[in-house]
């Protein structure tokens, strides 16, 4: 493998503007592809929310109504608004944001190395889990949409999950075409979803304008009062309505903070809050309603239209979690925590739009499995928040690193505000845990075997790297060697791609034994995958005459860029010397072998080798003209 994962980050100064991405414009046309993409999630959370907060709750008087929704409002308010509209979008890399993003942040901030592997791990954490909410969000939203057809006629209900398995499958069938086409529709149809939302609730709440009373705090606090610790662990339901909020700061890059955060104080927040209290409303003058508050806010005649908005909506959420896989998988396998997988680009505008077919099937396979098990969005509800919380404990404790070292907090602020947001990031934790046991264990163990995957591939290619270093001759020996030596000379040019830079390419250690002739022209190609998401063009290639005709050149790419060479090297021709038309490129292939004393245990050792023979060749990944490739291979005792 010739991806070597930068030990420092290429994020600019703060004080260099021109390597700042340009601001965004705000407009129309962005507010509402934002709208689209950004609040698929979060906009569908009213579906099944309240509804299992009350089934939760176990009654459905006033008390507890308005208590729950002074719940389900302040969490939205201090998580959602306060943490991540107000403090964690403020944290963007180069203009990008995301659990990789501020992982970036975070580690290139922190000193010491011990540290940072610990802050590069719970970034792992955090990734792996991702995986996890990305199986439950299309099965819960999909199904609790579909589950409208039997409220409006209930002899539907035992086609609710064949209509769900085949909405799915669509959904991930048109994901090789990408989302550039159909993304159009994205932002209208959730226009009129937060509009439907919003009038639905309003027409409740004029009815019964009492429930505004849940405004109160105090009602939330009372709420713990008269349930106790049963009531506590209500909040594992109330959470359901913050599902989603990772967005809003993982597609900063794409729209920029001013659109999300005016899309969210303008149109989603409000719309939100009338349907959650419209659905509080209606329980208070009808309390029968409580098998789906969201449905029963519609009149009859208005149910097939509402399910099959509904239906569309969470489509789109669906969607977005699914292209986020597809990203987060690109950037893993950048920062060489994934191994290569095959990644097709579907916009030939947006960067951040790719497919992966294998990240793809996985994920319909688990999303399908989980809609054919679970049966109903409410069994699912029981598995749905334990793996989005512990990512946002994750996001809290990485902020944190970024507000003491980056922004320059003092340690009474970091911890008063920092704290307040692990303190409820904490009691959503505790309350979830009860969920484990109920399905919960589900995208846990999704996560622990993502983790495992990526630890495990990201510890064999250190061993990999380590083994062929100390049988690799040190470069700079090999190069003052070369002047006494009588090695022929060939016309021609030779490009290594070379994972180290102190020692010689094993690929060139190779040639050179069995052929015993060297290029007239060597380039010794080192691509470095930077913690930051993007790198400037002016300081993407770096070269350095070595002497004897070799040459060092390192290629920088920011964690969010594919790493395609032929355009790189392209445009940069004439300052590098290099034609691609008339170049060798010469790649090493390592094959892992078992060693008398691995240092991995031998089933993470089987687990390597599975997904090195698997992995995607670098002539594919790094896009490099096959007819000009010359592959050597090795076997590395691990």
């Amino acid at each position: 493998m010739s991806l070597e994962t930068a030990r420092r980050t290429s994020h600019p100064d703060p004080d260099r503007k021109l390597d700042r991405p340009a601001a965004k414009p705000v407009h129309g046309a962005l507010l509402l592809a934002a709208l689209g993409v950004v609040y698929g999630d979060i906009g569908t959370s009213p579906i099944y929310t309240f509804r299992e907060c009350l089934k939760a709750a176990g009654t459905n008087n006033a008390e507890t109504v308005l208590g729950l929704l002074s719940l389900v409002f302040w969490s939205l308010t201090i998580v959602v608004t306060i943490k991540y509209v107000l403090f964690v979008m403020r944290a963007e890399n180069d203009g990008e944001g995301g659990i990789m993003a501020l992982l970036g942040l975070a580690a290139h901030s922190e000193p010491n190395l011990r540290r940072r592997g610990a802050l590069i791990l719970l970034g792992m954490v955090g990734a792996a889990l991702f995986y996890g909410d990305g199986m439950i969000t299309p099965a819960i939203s999909v199904l609790s949409a579909v589950e409208g057809l039997e409220i409006a006629t209930p002899a539907l209900g035992a086609y609710v999950v064949p209509i769900s398995v085949v909405v799915l499958l669509g959904l991930f069938l048109l994901q090789r075409r990408g989302s550039e086409r159909i993304g159009a529709y994205f932002g209208p149809v959730m226009a009129v979803w937060f509009l439907a939302l919003a009038l639905a609730g309003l027409m409740q709440i004029i009815q019964a304008p009492n429930v505004l009373a849940a405004l109160n705090p105090l009602h939330a606090l009372a709420f713990f009062g008269h349930h106790g610790m049963p009531g506590f662990f209500v909040l594992g339901s109330v959470f359901l309505a913050l599902t989603g909020a990772e967005a809003l700061y993982a597609d900063m890059g794409h729209f920029g903070r001013l659109p999300i955060r005016v899309d969210w104080f303008a149109i989603v927040l409000p719309a939100l809050v009338l349907n959650y209290f419209g659905q509080g409303a209606l329980i208070l003058a009808h309390p029968d309603a409580t098998d789906s508050p969201f449905y029963r806010l519609y009149p009859d005649w208005l149910l097939y239209p509402t399910t099959l908005l509904a239906t569309a909506a969470t489509v789109i959420a669906s969607q977005a979690v699914i292209s986020g896989a597809f990203s987060l998988s690109q950037q893993a396998m950048q920062l060489s925590l994934l191994p290569r997988l095959d990644i097709h680009q579907t916009s030939e505008e947006a960067i951040g739009q790719v497919y992966v077919p294998q990240i793809n099937w996985l994920l319909a396979i688990c999303v399908i499995g989980l809609v054919l098990g679970f049966q109903s969005s409410g069994a699912l509800a029981a598995a749905y928040g334990i793996a989005v919380v512990i990512t946002m404990l994750v996001t809290t404790c990485l902020l944190a690193v970024v507000a003491r070292r980056v922004w320059g907090w003092s340690i009474v602020l970091t911890c008063a505000v920092i704290g307040l947001f692990l303190l409820i990031d904490l009691a959503f934790f505790a309350a979830n845990i009860i969920k484990i046991p109920q399905g919960g264990w589900f995208p846990l163990l999704a996560g622990a075997v993502v983790f495992t995957i990526m630890s495990t591939w990201r510890r064999g290619r250190q061993i990999i790297l380590e083994r062929m270093s100390d049988e690799n001759k040190p470069l700079q020996r090999f190069i003052a060697e070369l002047d006494a030596a009588t090695l022929p000379r060939v016309k021609g040019t030779a490009v290594y791609l070379a994972a180290r830079r102190d020692t010689v390419p094993y690929a060139m250690t190779d040639n050179l034994r069995h052929n015993k002739v060297l290029h007239e022209r060597v380039f010794l190609l080192t691509v470095v995958t930077e913690r930051a998401p993007h790198v400037p063009e002016a300081e993407r290639i770096t070269v350095t005459e070595l002497g004897r005709g070799i040459t060092r050149m390192i290629v920088r790419f920011g964690f969010a860029e594919r790493p395609a060479l032929p355009p790189v090297l392209s445009r940069a021709r004439e300052r590098i010397g290099l034609d691609l038309s008339e170049a060798s490129f010469f790649l090493g292939r390592e094959t892992p072998v078992p060693g008398v004393h691995p240092p991995l245990a031998r089933w993470r050792e089987r687990l390597f080798a599975f997904m090195t023979r698997n992995a995607v060749s670098a002539t594919d990944y790094f896009q490099i003209p096959p007819k000009r490739v010359v592959e050597l291979g090795t076997q590395v005792e691990l």
